[in-house]
This record gives C-alpha cells, sequence and structure tokens, in this order.
C-alpha cells in the first residue's frame, strides 16, 4: 500500500490512533517489536476493510477490538508457544518505559488485568465502554479492575 493510496483522512485517521493503539499492542505484549507489528497490521486491516463508524466511541472501540484481537492471534502462534523471549528474562529494551516502576508491575499481571487497568487509566475508558470492547458484563470488567488492583498493592507491598 503506497503513500500515494492514502487520502488525508486516512492519515487523520493514523495520526489520531497511533499511539493509543501501539501502547495497547505494547501493553498486552510487553515487546517493543511485537508492538511495531501488530500496530502496523491494525492500520493495514483498517485500510482494507474500510469500516463505517457510527461515532468517535465506536470508531475508538474498532481499533481497540483489533488491536486485542491480533494481540491474542501473535499469542496463539507456533513461534510464540514455542520460543522463550529474552525480554521475559531482563533484556527489555524500552528505556522510558523502564524507569516507571508502575508500568513494569503492570506488566506481571495476567493479561485480562493487563488489558482493564490500561483501558481504564490509560486509554481512560468508562467500565461500560470496556465491557463492550471485551465482550464481556460491566461486573465482570468490575471485579477484574478490583482483583487487579490487589494485585498491584500486592506486588508493590512486597517490593518494600
Amino acid at each position: 500500500m503506497s503513500q500515494e493510496s492514502l487520502c488525508a483522512d486516512d492519515w487523520e485517521i493514523i495520526k489520531k490512533y497511533s499511539d493509543m493503539v501501539y501502547r495497547m499492542a505494547y501493553s498486552l505484549l510487553k515487546n517493543k517489536y511485537d508492538a511495531e507489528d501488530i500496530h502496523q497490521e491494525v492500520f493495514i486491516q483498517y485500510m482494507r476493510k474500510r469500516p463505517s463508524f457510527e461515532s468517535i466511541e465506536h470508531e475508538k472501540a474498532w481499533f481497540l477490538r483489533v488491536t486485542i484481537n491480533l494481540c491474542k492471534n501473535n499469542w496463539k502462534t507456533a513461534w510464540k508457544r514455542k520460543v522463550v523471549s529474552l525480554m521475559d528474562e531482563g533484556y527489555e529494551e524500552v528505556v522510558e518505559l523502564q524507569t516507571d516502576e508502575l508500568i513494569d508491575t503492570v506488566k506481571q499481571l495476567p493479561q485480562k488485568y493487563r488489558m482493564v487497568i490500561h483501558l481504564f487509566y490509560y486509554e481512560e475508558l468508562s467500565i461500560q465502554e470496556i465491557a463492550g470492547i471485551l465482550n464481556t458484563k460491566p461486573s465482570n470488567v468490575r471485579t477484574w479492575l478490583t482483583r487487579a488492583r490487589a494485585k498491584l498493592k500486592q506486588i508493590l507491598e512486597e517490593d518494600l
């Protein structure tokens, strides 16, 4: 897909959601290179499908849902199941994220807890919006947030 085939509206959409998509992918995959691949694939899917959106919220939810689905697909690949990443061994290369103890702690949470923490605090979505994106009940989202907060507190207190 060449730059000539992108219209001004496409560039605006890419600029608008680029950071959000990358942050979500990085939050879930904990790997800079995989997050970059997912980031690119999300916008390729957008260009291929050309979805029409009912509202800004629907548009944002579409980008988050596609990002989450692509991350889940990434985890299912044979390569991911059979290879142990050096990133898990403390060789993380994203310097700007290493300095924040809280982000490192969030990375230790189970995937569903990382997702709701990211969507609630970083993307500033409501519990209703998160439930819609994750195809679950708002009560599940509230429970996951409560458990994630408790787990974060426990991990941070152990580090003291």
